[in-house]
């Protein structure tokens, strides 16, 4: 079935249907052998694209940025401090203005309904780098690298997510992996399990693509015969401080180490995390929580995340490919 995207927007994994998602994902894999092949076609000569980043971001705008070059589109950065977004022009406004000036937009910031009406008014395409409610470009980067892992398969792939159950990327990776067919289970305490809506919304798609979504406080059960294992910090971006305690109580029996990677019985599982991790006390964050807590590694071990199990920089670069294929999908219908 032929699939174009010209002139849709992403503002959640759940926007794509199946077939679409996969449409993105195969057109990632060809745009990423371009690259390397150095054979790369500029499909966006001549577009202008604007990235808009109330939150802060590295691998997001990176990969915009360098997906754009490589495509031969230009982009302007747009961050809360350099404009009047929100503070002096509404989000209405500024969207009828960008449309007018730009191809398309990337949105990382607060909340959904910010990017909604970003999208509702801008008359352009619009890709969500980031809500609190959604990382739905993350998902796609997730379910590239799992792909490319299991010889270009999604259907019967067994993931465990372990931790934050409630959090932007749990929600975008829940869905996506029910679009695609997988077996995914969530493993997390009560207080953090995804909420009822986006659960009900991830089960029905699951039953309609042949896949499974669980969700439980189990780690053996969600871990066992696994082919990836998944987890997340524990406090988001955004997230008051004074959150920690709270959560490094509740997700402490979550971390993953080797005894949970052992624990799969599968010993080809692979680790994934969309970055950044607290694995070590090389960050400020890290050493002042080790301070606090005396945790010399919080939601992964460092022998997780440098093993070579840990296929976390595959999924961080992927996070271009697929935000590359995004781009060229959504602006020109290819």
């Amino acid at each position: 079935m032929s699939v174009n995207l010209k002139d849709r927007s992403l503002l959640r994994i759940g926007d794509f249907t199946p077939g679409e998602i996969a449409h993105v994902l195969d057109l990632a894999d060809r745009l990423k052998r371009e690259k390397r092949e150095r054979a790369e076609v500029r499909r966006l000569e001549g577009r202008n694209i604007a990235l808009i980043f109330e939150k802060s971001s590295t691998r997001t705008r990176c990969a915009f940025e360098v997906a754009a070059a490589d495509q031969g589109a230009r982009t302007t950065c747009i961050d809360s401090a350099g404009s009047h977004l929100g503070a002096k022009e509404s989000m209405r406004d500024t969207a009828r203005v960008l449309g007018r000036l730009y191809d398309g937009i990337e949105y990382r910031g607060h909340g959904q309904r910010s990017i909604e009406e970003l999208a509702r008014h801008s008359g352009v395409p619009v890709w969500n780098g980031l809500t609190d409610e959604y990382h739905p470009t993350q998902a796609l980067a997730d379910l590239m690298t799992m792909r490319e892992h299991r010889a270009g398969e999604l259907a019967g792939v067994r993931l465990a997510y372990l931790g934050d159950a409630s959090n932007n990327t749990a929600a975008s990776l829940m869905m996506a992996a029910a679009k695609m067919g997988i077996d995914a289970r969530f493993a997390a305490p009560r207080g953090c399990w995804p909420n009822e809506p986006h659960r009900a919304e991830a089960e029905a798609a699951a039953a309609a693509a042949g896949g499974r979504v669980s969700i439980g406080e189990g780690i053996e059960d969600a871990v066992a015969g696994c082919d990836f294992v998944y987890t997340d910090v524990w406090v988001s971006l955004g997230e008051p401080e004074e959150v920690w305690a709270e959560r490094i109580e509740w997700l402490r029996p979550y971390q993953v180490n080797r005894s949970v990677m052992d624990a799969t019985g599968n010993p080809g599982a692979r680790f994934l995390h969309c970055l950044p991790a607290f694995h070590d006390l090389e960050t400020a964050v890290g050493r002042s929580i080790h301070e606090r807590f005396g945790l010399d590694a919080m939601e992964v071990t460092d022998e997780v995340f440098d093993s070579s199990a840990s296929i976390v920089f595959d999924q961080a670069e992927n996070r271009m490919h697929t935000i590359k294929a995004l781009m060229v999908a959504t602006l020109t219908g290819e």
